[in-house]
């Protein structure tokens, strides 16, 4: 008996995953992959995992598959990067149980720091590479990714792109049709799995064999398919632009790729032969153009039409595509421009910014006094870029402030001309896991001059407030003995230690000065929840700006705290904003700033009266 269900494309991921018996699934949460783990968790599946980073979800998934469990690993497309060593490599050894990797491309650059196209991992680790491009399709091809990695001793990539990921759409499946979970055990077999250079060399063969069979099964695969219209017009597509594409050019033919590597050659070329002309719909790079192009068909180059016509740069709409198609008098495309919207005022500018009462903005506070430069990382502080805090200069990837700084710093010593500006890295308690750990060691190993903060706010703040190995919790709920960051740090050899309150901020000021003063390396943990993970931080009292003490000096708008505001000339606090951090109060000269409780009883009033 069939149900259907509104999901997200991450969560019918995590569906189909739990209905195709996998067992072991583990993740490190990346916008936009971060909901499908908590999802497989909510739908029954039996382990999920947060892990300290992609490279260690993707092992831990591979693990699990080679003991004969079907096992997938989830991550946004950077963190392919991080996981690509085991990645490639599995991809010869091969799988016992199904192994499937999620990777989430985040195509517009929405929340990183790059927009690559991850099918190129496909062709170049030479594994099927499996597009959805709906919700309905994210379920029903993670459960095929599973039969296909079994049946061809393969992992299988799964690529989504953030509109696939958070669009919604109907999901229809049967509850009851769970595959039985079967885990067979650990069968050894050194030529299989131990890639000494005379096995791998080996097992060479048997990927480029498998190649040329997954070529062979997406001839008539029903992930493939053609879907013919008005011949005038073929649009070879995948993924969301097949989406974008069918909503623009509802009356053409299309050959529709969900195994979008290696190409059905024959599939491929009957279309384009029974067809006038060939347009490639894709956003980012021209994948599937290049990869049709190279198989040589004898169909003359004039007929196709790709990049050309399109950008690399961000995601696609059905009117996009009509206006670019349009210039082509040939296709008898026509496209009308929309009228622009108007308002009656110029709506504000809205940039981005730290939450009220964030720990990290005492930090950054600090850290613009002190004219430092700062080799920053990823994580919600990157924000203390902007104004008018200004303090973060560098932002490379995982992990990278704390390395870039040590290469920065020995770089500084060859100046011709000194520069005496202090340097930290600034690194979050999240990240600092993920890829902080090996640089600190290098730093304390090499006795660099290297500053270090991590910004330990008990969350994995910026992708939505997951657990890591810092909270005390998984992901499953079960309590765990967090990590300690003071001794982790003394123990990868690191002597400058100290444990610090970043709103108390003369303090943290004046510690932070003094560690920069003092030779070798030092690690200073900020440490102070973030505002929406402790119940104790959303119960402080808001602050309050007693008009007649105010100057309009604009100390306490220095912080770039959304809640404090200019209005006839005084500084004013939204109550609703507050949450009562009182980094204002701590620096304003005329003691104008006072919580509200104190703002009532110099007033004479009860605690009910304002």
């Amino acid at each position: 008996m069939t149900t259907k269900q509104i999901l997200s494309g991450n969560e019918a991921i995590a569906l189909g995953a739990y209905l195709a018996g996998a067992t072991v699934a583990s993740a490190y949460p990346g916008t936009p992959s971060s909901e499908i783990l908590p999802a497989f968790f909510r739908f029954g599946g039996p382990h999920a995992e947060w892990a300290t980073n992609e490279k260690v979800a993707y092992e831990v998934a591979c693990g699990a598959s080679y003991e004969g469990a079907r096992a997938f690993a989830a991550m946004k497309h950077v963190g392919l990067n991080v996981a690509a060593d085991p990645f490639f490599s599995s991809s010869y050894t091969g799988v016992s149980g199904g192994l499937v990797v999620v990777s989430t491309d985040d195509t517009g650059i929405y929340s990183s720091q790059n927009e690559q196209d991850n099918r190129h991992f496909a062709r170049a680790a030479k594994v099927p590479l499996l597009d959805p491009s709906d919700s309905q399709e994210c379920m029903e091809f993670m459960r095929i990714a599973f039969e296909v990695s079994e049946q061809f001793d393969t992992p299988v990539l799964l690529r989504t792109s953030t509109r696939i990921s958070h669009g919604k759409g109907v999901v229809e499946y049967d509850p009851g049709s769970r595959v039985p979970v079967s885990v067979k055990g650990f069968q050894v077999d050194i030529n299989k799995y131990v890639l000494l250079p005379a096995m791998a060399r080996r097992r060479h063969v048997v990927v480029e064999e498998r190649a040329r069979k997954l070529q062979e099964y997406g001839e008539d695969s029903p992930l493939n398919r053609i879907e013919w219209g008005d011949r005038r017009l073929g649009v070879i597509a995948s993924g969301i632009s097949y989406q974008h594409a069918r909503e623009a050019l509802p009356e053409a033919s299309f050959l529709k790729l969900g195994l979008s590597w290696p190409l059905p050659r024959r599939l491929v070329e009957t279309f384009v032969k029974g067809v006038e002309k060939v347009v490639f719909i894709e956003e980012a790079d021209p994948f599937l153009e290049s990869e049709v192009k190279m198989m040589g068909l004898d169909v003359g180059s004039d007929r196709f039409i790709g990049k050309e016509a399109f950008t690399l740069l961000g995601e696609y709409s059905a009117g996009m595509i009509r206006e670019a198609l349009a210039k082509y008098p040939e296709l008898g495309v026509t496209y009308e421009k929309p009228a622009a919207y108007r308002t009656s005022e110029r709506l504000p500018d809205r940039p981005p910014v730290l939450c009220p009462g964030c720990s990290h903005r005492g930090v950054f506070y600090t850290l613009n006094r002190l004219k430092a430069v700062v080799y920053g990382d990823i994580g919600c502080y990157t924000l203390g870029v902007l104004p008018p805090l200004s303090a973060e200069h560098t932002c490379l990837c995982m992990g990278a402030s704390i390395t870039t700084n040590i290469g920065g710093e020995k770089a500084a010593g060859f100046a011709a001309q000194a520069d005496t500006r202090p340097r930290v890295s600034v690194i979050g308690d999240s990240t600092f896991l993920h890829g902080g750990i090996v640089g600190l060691v290098h730093a304390a190993y090499n006795q660099t001059n290297t500053k270090i903060l991590i910004l330990d706010n008990r969350t994995t703040a910026m992708t939505g407030h997951q657990d890591h190995a810092a909270t005390g919790k998984t992901l499953m709920g079960e309590p765990r003995k967090p990590v300690d960051f003071v001794k982790l740090a003394q123990a990868c050899g690191v002597d400058d230690v100290k444990l610090l309150d970043p709103f108390d901020l003369r303090t943290f000021y004046r510690e932070v000065k003094a560690s920069l003063e003092r030779p070798g390396p030092s690690v200073i943990v900020a440490s102070y929840p973030c505002v929406f993970v402790d119940p104790r931080v959303k119960g402080r009292q808001p602050i309050f700006i007693e008009p007649e003490k105010c100057n309009n000096c604009g100390v306490c708008l220095r912080f770039g705290c959304p809640g404090v505001y200019r209005q006839d000339d005084k500084a004013v606090i939204e109550a609703a904003v507050c949450n009562g951090c009182a980094m204002c109060v701590q620096f304003c000269p005329t003691d104008a700033a006072g919580t509200q409780k104190a703002a009532k009883e110099a007033a004479g009033q009860s605690e009910g009266g304002l």
